[in-house]
């Protein structure tokens, strides 16, 4: 079954832990949780608080950790600590990516690495056979609410291909500019689990039913 990671980046903050378990109800798999530094992005958001405090008030939430942060080395072991189940780190932010993926697997969490719009599939050729999920950014990271970037499904086709080939088993996640409009399309192209932010928690609820139906159901 395909999964739907809604993100927190678009959620009220001042009702998160409601937001948060609204979204559960509903259907959401996982929770996405966008860590910004204001120098890879120039947002800030949050750190590992955030998460450490989602699992103490429910441990069986699946947080979904995307670290677009420069030095994700720094950061990793406190992600871990908190409870993150999956941490994603940003493969143009990383001069010794492969020691990272393996120490977050050595840790028990699922690694994933993640591609901007405008990276090859072939810069992360090497990480494919070690991790867990690949996340393809369909806008350029940083603001929710983009548009969607139309050749980003290319590298989401050329990456299913490669897996198939290859026999590799990461997951492919994409992330950016998602609605009921176009969800299909990135479905078809080869997406397991898909990020929904501003479409989801800026929508109405027979809007995110509608989301998780069509995620769920897809065959």
């Amino acid at each position: 079954m395909r999964k739907i990671a809604s993100s927190i980046l678009s959620a009220d903050f001042y009702r998160l832990g409601q937001e948060i378990e609204n979204a559960l109800n509903i259907g959401t798999d996982w929770i996405h949780v966008d860590v910004m530094d204001g120098h890879f992005v120039p947002p800030i958001t949050y750190g590992d608080k955030i998460v450490a405090d989602i699992k103490k008030n429910n441990k069986n939430v699946f947080c979904d950790v995307h670290l677009m942060i420069t030095n994700p080395q720094d950061h990793i072991m406190f992600f871990v600590n908190a409870g993150a189940d999956l941490i994603n780190i940003q493969s143009e932010a990383c001069l010794h990516g492969d020691r990272f993926i393996n120490l977050i697997k050595e840790n028990n969490k699922l690694a994933g690495i993640t591609i901007n719009p405008t990276t090859p599939v072939n810069f992360i050729k090497h990480y494919l056979p070690i991790v867990d999920l690949v996340l393809v950014m369909s806008v350029n990271p940083g603001y929710g609410g983009q548009k969607f970037i139309d050749y980003t499904l290319d590298k989401v086709k050329e990456l299913k291909k490669i897996r198939e080939e290859d026999k590799y088993n990461f997951m492919i996640e994409i992330d950016g500019g998602i609605f009921l409009d176009n969800v299909k399309k990135a479905l078809d192209a080869g997406v397991d689990v898909v990020v929904t932010g501003s479409s989801f928690f800026n929508g109405k609820e027979k809007e995110k039913k509608e989301f998780v139906e069509i995620i769920h159901n897809y065959k």
